[in-house]
């Protein structure tokens, strides 16, 4: 059994884990597998910014933001997260987004909970 008080210690050492690593966005969007290593295919755009916040105990909000200007012509289907090491810590594919103004930010939410 996983007691709450190991759920609230993994939820903080997850935010840790996101907040000094990294995040992708990619074109890809095929089905998502625990296996996987990488995103289907990554972009090349940079992220502005990323960060991951406490929402109670065992939840967490991830925030990232990418420059318009980044996605001239692209249209975007997957976010990856990972740790410094370069490993994927978490995948999430969602509908197309493109036609970005470059000058506008593309901001993406995801709400992540240990259970």
């Amino acid at each position: 059994m996983i007691t709450d008080e190991l759920r609230k210690q993994i939820a903080t050492h997850i935010i840790g884990l996101i907040n000094n690593g990294s995040a992708e966005v990619g074109l890809g969007g095929n089905s998502t597998s625990p296996a996987a290593t990488d995103i289907d295919v990554p972009s090349g755009a940079s992220i502005s910014q990323h960060s991951a916040v406490s929402s109670d105990d065992t939840t967490f909000q991830v925030f990232v933001e990418v420059l318009g200007s980044q996605l001239t012509g692209l249209t975007i289907r997957e976010l990856g997260l990972f740790d410094t090491s370069g490993n994927m810590l978490s995948r999430l594919s969602f509908d197309a987004i493109s036609s970005i103004p470059s000058n506008d930010v593309l901001q993406l939410f995801i709400t992540m909970e240990v259970r």
